[in-house]
């Protein structure tokens, strides 16, 4: 009866893969709240369910602000989200109340890097376009100039932050025969010789580049942009991707990029809103394609995240080094 009482609380607001509940309820020290559905926690539910806990388990679409660590009150001391990214959290006010927050780096970036391959070839050589036209009765004969898009080989690719999903996308585009890799960012990377990656300007980058690939984190710096200036110094002929945040897009002005024929095309994993309302303006684009934020979407890659959020939480309740801890 002793150590149930001693049990510290622990609010999970969203099912997670079993390998992360499995690794709680298996270390004897907490005791879990589970905002049992797939759907996001409402913030009421949310306000609630972390009173007096000492632990959160949350996810990239909960907004973890200064009512949600009010409600939790003075027991909160670890928050652990089960994603790469950070910024839906009020980091200078968990740092105030020295909260340690666990996140999931690297066991993510072989599957987002993956995706954004496939999204810049889906969107490149028009692959949904290519499935819509088998279902609806536009394949008819062969024609020559049919569904033509743009290929890697001898191409200019240039890769907006190559941190670590950015150099795993810049290793896997380089067989494909790409001639020139360019990269941009705060400063030059030694891991860029790796891949032969040349750091350039901006500018440079995004007039010299065939396929502009956004792979930045989120900051002040970075949100919005790719706005209307941005797309006016690219080639007319040139493919957009953007994998990192949607934020880092100024969307009204893609539309325009895209339905003026300023660019050739864009791929999305990201966007703003998500989900993106099914009436947006790019949703009517042919030369727009848009996933669902499915950049970590694979079995193995999920239960490997689980589980690290787990273990950053446990260590975080038992005041122990996290696997992997973000330092602010």
């Amino acid at each position: 009866m002793h150590a149930v009482q001693n049990l510290m609380k622990v609010f999970v607001t969203r099912r997670i893969p079993q390998e992360g509940m499995k690794i709680l309820s298996q270390a004897g020290v907490c005791e879990v709240s589970l905002w049992d559905s797939d759907e996001p926690v409402p913030k009421t539910e949310l306000l609630k369910g972390v009173q007096g806990a000492h632990g959160l388990l949350c996810l990239l679409s909960d907004k973890i602000d200064g009512d949600v660590l009010d409600a939790a009150g003075p027991n909160l001391k670890v928050i652990s989200t089960l994603s790469v990214g950070f910024d839906h959290m009020a980091l200078d006010e968990i740092k105030k109340r020295q909260i340690r927050v666990g996140y999931t780096p690297d066991v993510l970036t072989d599957a987002t890097a993956e995706l954004t391959v496939a999204l810049l070839l889906a969107t490149a050589r028009r692959i949904p376009e290519g499935v819509e036209e088998v279902k609806n009765g536009g394949w008819s004969s062969w024609k020559p100039l049919w569904l033509c898009g743009y290929g890697l080989s001898d191409s200019t690719v240039g890769i907006i932050g190559l941190g670590r999903i950015g150099m795993a996308i810049a290793r896997r585009l380089k067989p494909f025969g790409v001639k020139r890799l360019l990269y941009s960012g705060r400063t030059a990377k030694n891991h860029a010789a790796e891949v032969d990656a040349e750091f350039v300007p901006l500018d440079t980058l995004v007039s010299e580049s065939d396929f502009v690939v956004v792979s930045c984190s989120l900051t002040p710096e970075t949100q919005g942009l790719c706005d209307k200036n941005f797309f006016s110094k690219m080639k007319n002929t040139a493919v957009f991707v953007n994998s990192s945040r949607g934020a880092v897009v100024n969307q009204e002005d893609l539309y325009q990029a895209l339905s003026s024929g300023q660019i050739a095309a864009a791929g999305l994993d990201v966007t703003t809103p998500e989900p993106l309302p099914t009436n947006h303006p790019l949703l009517t684009l042919k030369n727009c394609v848009v996933l669902p934020h499915i950049g970590s979407a694979t079995y193995s890659t999920r239960s490997t995240m689980a589980a690290l959020a787990a273990r950053n939480l446990i260590c975080g309740l038992q005041g122990t080094d996290m696997p992997s801890e973000l330092t602010m």
